[in-house]
């Protein structure tokens, strides 16, 4: 069995369930050693990473809070120790809220922007020297519908996402000389167990009938990791059944 990812080293910040989860097992599948992140979630974390070696990956758990600079120094520095090297950066972590701005607090503006923005700024800017380094590097920011739609009542949460289209820009050029591709993926609607903080789903279903899967995301980022998207780069891939044209 072909597994083009043998001999990368992934990390998958909050990958502990539905989309993050399911792209952590199959970049697994495909030879990567996995680490999972997260903050609070060990119980869930350890899950994903027991599912991975018991079907013969290799996985382990790191606990670290992405929004402090130290332990993301710490956590990157203890993967390249343990692995190798870092290869592939999915930034996935994020938290949700619903409130309207003449309600919101600067400190629940803050919860948001810090997981969502700056702790993808903060896991990218240390583990891109471990990409330079192999000139061969993957990363990932998830993005959503949300802040192309205008979702009311969320202004935090879209501010946030779409700070990570102008990041990956920069950074697409910035990289690309060096091997390393970098994109945001954009899921929809999507079906599964929500994390507490999501609250009720966004929006209608959308034109194709029915709303997306975790799979569906994963299988995204699957392939973005892939050698064969080496010409990939500085791309929004929306994955929404049509409920947002780009």
């Amino acid at each position: 069995m072909n597994k083009p990812l043998t001999g990368k080293v992934a990390l998958l910040t909050g990958a502990v369930r539905r989309s993050g989860r399911d792209a952590a097992i199959r970049l697994a599948e495909d030879g990567a050693k996995i680490v999972i992140n997260a903050k609070t979630s060990r119980t869930l974390a350890e899950n994903v990473v027991a599912e991975i070696n018991d079907a013969g990956g290799t996985a382990m758990v790191h606990m670290a809070d992405i929004t402090d600079e130290a332990q993301v120094k710490e956590m990157i520095g203890h993967v390249a120790g343990e692995y190798g090297g870092l290869d592939i950066l999915v930034n996935n972590a994020a938290n949700r809220g619903h409130n309207k701005i003449v309600d919101m607090s600067f400190t629940e503006w803050k919860e948001i922007t810090s997981i969502v923005l700056d702790g993808s700024f903060l896991c990218t800017r240390s583990a891109v020297k471990y990409m330079i380094g192999k000139r061969w590097g993957r990363i990932i920011f998830l993005g959503g519908i949300g802040p192309h739609l205008g979702y009311p009542d969320r202004c935090h949460v879209s501010t946030s996402k779409m700070g990570l289209v102008g990041l990956m820009h920069c950074l697409t050029n910035e990289l690309a000389a060096d091997g390393i591709t970098v994109n945001v993926v954009a899921p929809g609607r999507i079906g599964g167990e929500r994390a507490p903080s999501a609250g009720e789903p966004s929006g209608n279903v959308p034109p194709v009938g029915f709303v997306g899967e975790p799979s569906d995301v994963g299988r995204t980022i699957q392939f973005l990791c892939s050698p064969d998207a080496r010409f990939i780069s500085g791309q929004t891939i929306h994955i929404n059944g049509g409920g947002f044209l780009s």
